[in-house]
């Protein structure tokens, strides 16, 4: 008599979505996504502002595509976290998708939309990490908010009159915040660690 095995349920897409956005690796994706392009416009600031939206677009668009992941590891009871990094993840796409499909042409215009997304994002960013108590890395989250709020008004507010000048100041933000969301990449995998630790010190003890 010949017996059927069962087959393995199929993964479902959100828990595997939800799996990859909570590796510390993901976290670091979407930190160098952030800290390459400022490196590359810091080297090379002398670029046309066509050639610098060009870059600040890809760079929103990779952006959006890592958040919208990650947006896949929080639940919304924790302070609306999947529905305000579902809505971050989306302004990113239109922004990056605005600057490869109709490169801005005023160097006011690429500031405006640059500092309204960051100071925008840097407020959710402060708001999803003070509602969430149970946030591994809280501190380094609300100061990596704060730091792009800061970026916003920076870049809001700052007069800029030329489009070397835009890019030295698109790239040192990028790069502080690149560093910081490394940090807080790094600070996952800390907190990821002691779980699996304080887990198998756990089931060594049954």
């Amino acid at each position: 008599m010949t017996t059927t095995s069962t087959p393995a349920p199929a993964t479902d897409p959100q828990d595997a979505l939800a799996g990859l956005g909570a590796s510390w690796l993901w976290a670091l994706g979407l930190a160098l996504a952030t800290l390459i392009p400022g490196i590359i416009v810091l080297v090379w600031p002398d670029e046309t502002l066509h050639v610098l939206a060009v870059l600040i677009g890809l760079h929103f668009l990779l952006r959006g595509g890592f958040v919208f992941v990650t947006s896949f590891a929080h639940s919304d009871t924790e302070g609306g976290g999947r529905l305000m990094r579902a809505l971050l993840a989306l302004g990113a796409v239109l922004i990056g998708v605005l600057c490869l499909r109709h490169p801005l042409q005023t160097i006011a215009a690429l500031a405006l939309v640059v500092g309204v997304f960051w100071l925008l994002s840097g407020l959710m960013t402060v708001y999803v990490a003070l509602a969430n108590r149970g946030l591994p890395h809280r501190g380094l989250a609300i100061a990596t908010g704060a730091l792009g709020v800061v970026a916003g008004i920076v870049v809001l507010g700052y007069p800029v009159e030329s489009a070397v000048a835009l890019a030295r100041l698109l790239g040192l933000w990028l790069v502080l915040l690149g560093v910081a969301e490394t940090a807080m990449a790094f600070a996952l995998r800390g907190a990821i660690r002691r779980e699996q630790a304080a887990a198998e010190k756990a089931g060594g003890t049954l």
